[in-house]
């Protein structure tokens, strides 16, 4: 048997061989990891921003984003403000409620602050609330809710607040008296309502919802809505003027002959936005904003929903500065920018 023999020019091939093969995991660890928190699968926040990371994933190789489905848009904001995350969905009435202590953010001494410390990388229309029931469950009213099982929304988030108090002003019904506010996350809820342990399911979206898509090939499925006697009432209103809110119509039929609604359902729309930390990096946001645009233009003939994600719709509503990459991005692309979404210098 010949054995090999180690001369200087062996010596150097081997060890140039190592040298490049020990660099491979440190390439694949260069690209920078980077964490985004939105709300469960099924909602527009969902579809939109997990749409955003898988362009920004394939199109920029330098950063791959983390999707995080779970918890309250609530709790994401502070992460996001405070560094422990680098993006996640907020709201202007969630820049509203921090700037002046409100609701959630009553006991947190900090929230104004770390409001500051947030900027707006793009808004989007969220959609309309649903409030779906199956038709076999006799319910026609928000008032017959009374009594039943209800999945407002996430404890704590933005939207069990909004579906508790839309609730009390249009029926007067009290949550936890009147009825029982199932505590569950969007994904378990989806569920629950579909294996039918759910009453009454509440879902910021746009419409068609794949989620409700889906029940509604087989469930006949009703919409709740809010009565035209009930538009001007105080209660009503101050939901409607809240930033990022309004009155609008979910058409009948959008879910097909399944849909038993015989006319248009008055429920309350909203817009939300992907937000950053103020010391991201302009170039990132700036690339990262370019890249998605283009990848929605390119997409929108087969996801129908990204229609609304324009660039023109990254400033609607906006109570929040966009950050300095962002601006560059949208203004390159011909937005005409509010002064309240002006970068802060």
């Amino acid at each position: 048997m010949t054995r090999p023999v180690l001369t200087r020019r062996t010596l150097i091939k081997g060890a140039t061989a190592m040298t490049a093969a020990s660099l491979i995991p440190n390439m694949a660890l260069s690209k920078e990891l980077l964490r985004m928190s939105t709300l469960g699968p099924g909602t527009s926040p969902n579809l939109v921003m997990t749409m955003f990371a898988s362009i920004v994933n394939k199109q920029l190789p330098d950063y791959e984003i983390q999707v995080n489905a779970t918890g309250a848009a609530t709790r994401h904001v502070l992460e996001v403000a405070m560094g422990k995350s680098m993006f996640c969905m907020s709201s202007p009435t969630i820049h509203a409620l921090m700037r002046k202590n409100l609701a959630m953010y009553k006991k947190i001494k900090q929230a104004p602050e770390l409001v500051t410390k947030l900027r707006t990388v793009f808004n989007f229309p969220m959609g309309l609330y649903h409030i779906a029931v199956y038709d076999s469950s006799g319910i026609k009213s928000i008032a017959d809710a009374k009594g039943k099982r209800v999945f407002l929304g996430p404890p704590g988030g933005a939207a069990f607040t909004t579906m508790k108090r839309l609730f009390k002003a249009v029926a007067g019904l009290e949550e936890g008296e009147d009825y029982e506010a199932v505590k569950l996350g969007w994904d378990a809820a989806a569920a629950a309502f579909q294996d039918g342990n759910l009453d009454v399911y509440c879902n910021p979206t746009n419409a068609p919802s794949p989620v409700l898509t889906q029940i509604a090939v087989t469930n006949k499925i009703r919409f709740l809505g809010i009565p035209a006697d009930k538009l001007k009432t105080e209660g009503v209103q101050k939901l409607t003027r809240r930033p990022g809110f309004k009155a609008t119509t979910l058409p009948k039929g959008v879910y097909g002959d399944n849909q038993v609604n015989e006319g248009d359902v008055t429920t309350l729309g909203v817009t939300v936005g992907v937000v950053t930390n103020e010391k991201a990096g302009d170039d990132m946001i700036y690339e990262m904003t370019k890249a998605f645009y283009a990848g929605v233009a390119d997409l929108k003939g087969s996801s129908p929903w990204l229609e609304v994600v324009t660039p023109e719709a990254a400033v609607a509503d906006i109570n929040l500065p966009l950050h300095a990459g962002a601006y560059r991005a949208l203004t390159e692309l011909g937005v005409t920018i509010p002064d309240a979404a002006k970068p802060v210098s």
